[in-house]
């Protein structure tokens, strides 16, 4: 049985669950895609559910999954592909960010969870999205940048968070003939949870609110 042909735009957004990531599945439902979001928060989800309702556009597809679960984003995949017949866009807006920490005091446990999500994961992602990319026009895949480097602290965030840009960077040019576009974009500071974790005593009036942050961002599209 072939699959289904839709006609609207199918989106995957990660870390849809609160952030950035939130704001991107929420501005690309208002956009008129059909939204699969993962993140690993069910009341979070929930939360982008009713948020996505209340603008008056279809509800997306829920998906409480860890990104390290290589099977389950693998059962992902076959969904999306069953459901809709291909993937015309994927933003990965999940991240995990560590406590920062000297690198002389990093444990094995540390950077073994911030290889799988941050790294391990994009490359996961990258493999089970590739065949439902070949089956539309112009698919494109956009990762959030966000450069530490020589910073003091950061090095288990950085390191990790490059690691996965680097997957990204090296899929875009395997895939380039094959038509698949690769984007990379730089956010800038927002009013996040994960924000409030590194700088507790910032004055977030400056900061860029997510859903201006997405609207820039999917502004390349």
């Amino acid at each position: 049985m072939s699959a289904p042909d839709d006609p609207a735009r199918i989106a995957l957004v990660t870390g849809a669950s609160r952030g950035l990531g939130f704001a991107t599945a929420r501005a690309l439902a208002g956009r008129g895609y059909r939204v699969w979001a993962l993140a690993r928060t069910v009341g979070a989800l929930e939360e982008l559910d009713d948020a996505i309702a209340r603008d008056g556009n279809p509800r997306p597809t829920l998906l409480p999954l860890d990104i390290t679960d290589e099977p389950a984003l693998e059962r992902m995949a076959e969904a999306i592909y069953q459901r809709h017949g291909r993937l015309d866009l994927l933003v990965h807006c999940a991240i995990h960010a560590p406590h920062l920490t000297p690198v002389t005091h990093l444990g094995a446990k540390v950077l073994d969870k911030a290889f799988g999500i941050n790294a391990r994961g994009v490359q996961t992602l990258l493999r089970v999205c590739d065949p439902l990319f070949g089956k539309t026009e112009n698919p494109t895949a956009l990762f959030v940048t966000d450069p530490k480097d020589g910073k003091g602290l950061w090095s288990p965030y950085h390191v990790t968070k490059e690691a996965g840009i680097g997957f990204a960077r090296s899929y875009a040019a395997e895939r380039e003939k094959a038509g698949v576009r690769v984007l990379f974009h730089h956010a800038p500071p927002m009013p996040t949870a994960t924000r409030a974790r590194f700088y507790p005593s910032e004055n977030r009036d400056h900061l860029t609110p997510c859903a201006e942050a997405a609207r820039d961002m999917l502004a390349a599209l």
